[in-house]
């Protein structure tokens, strides 16, 4: 299988990243995809937003990173058939501080991610790390790990200008810790087309970034913020709204370039 391990990325926070993370984690899975989720963040709004407990002081990447527990025993399934997911926990935040002394700690979620000894994540099909909203350890750690990067980009004012930080950080994680990562995509977010601002934002990040930005486009919608209160995600929470009808185009739009790429076109 064709595995592939996508951190969900953005230093700013409040772009949708973990909306897209449990959203899009779900719809591959109800398409018949094994996915797992890692929630990489210690606030764990992916962990609840999944229906699971971020106070959960046994089963959390916290303990997986510090080599308290194995993968096998930090492994939760949720309730979406399919979907599978390593919480996160508060302690999360104090892990810069206790590996500062550790040379090799940005490693350490890639060894544990591509342990070709273990069987156990070979079953899934893609692997989503909800990333923490800033440049930090978590996210060097979550850079080094993965295979491609997915970066919601909100349709706002300044939205470009973060997002050239973002790429110098890749474009040095690349020279010195992973020279195999690449962006798979760009997704607009938060989109109103009543703003003008949006669609200028849409028009720039195309010029920019061009076929690496999604055609489909997330629109500002309440739903979407109402579903992580209730323990789920948008698209089971209210399937038809608008919200959640681009979250399964955005999908399909995934698994064709997945195809795509397999066939060489890309």
């Amino acid at each position: 299988m064709n595995r592939s391990i996508l951190s969900v990325i953005n230093q700013k926070g409040g772009v949708g990243k973990t909306t897209t993370v449990i959203n899009l984690a779900t719809a591959l899975a109800q398409k018949g995809k094994k996915i797992l989720v890692v929630d990489l963040d210690p606030q764990g709004n992916a962990t609840t937003g999944l229906g699971k407990s971020n106070n959960d002081e046994e089963k959390n990447i916290y303990n997986l990173l510090i080599g308290k527990m194995s993968i096998q025993d930090v492994i939760q399934t949720s309730n979406i058939k399919g979907l599978d997911l390593i919480g996160s926990n508060v302690n999360l935040s104090g892990l810069e501080v206790e590996t500062a002394n550790d040379g090799e700690r940005a490693f350490i979620l890639k060894k544990i991610l591509k342990n070709e000894k273990d069987d156990l994540l070979l079953k899934y099909e893609n692997i989503f790390i909800d990333c923490p909203p800033s440049l930090s350890l978590l996210t060097i750690m979550s850079l080094v790990a993965a295979d491609e990067l997915l970066v919601p980009l909100q349709t706002e004012f300044f939205a470009l200008e973060g997002i050239t930080q973002l790429v110098k950080t890749i474009e040095r994680i690349k020279i010195n810790l992973n020279t195999e990562l690449k962006i798979r995509g760009i997704l607009l977010t938060m989109f109103d087309k009543r703003n003008k601002l949006s669609s200028q934002v849409d028009d720039e990040a195309r010029k920019y970034f061009k076929e690496k930005v999604y055609r489909t486009v997330i629109p500002r919608n309440v739903r979407l913020s109402e579903a992580p209160s209730h323990g789920m995600p948008c698209v089971i929470y209210d399937k038809n709204c608008l919200g959640s009808k681009s979250y399964f185009n955005l999908a399909d739009e995934f698994l064709n370039q997945k195809n795509l790429n397999t066939e060489g076109r890309l």
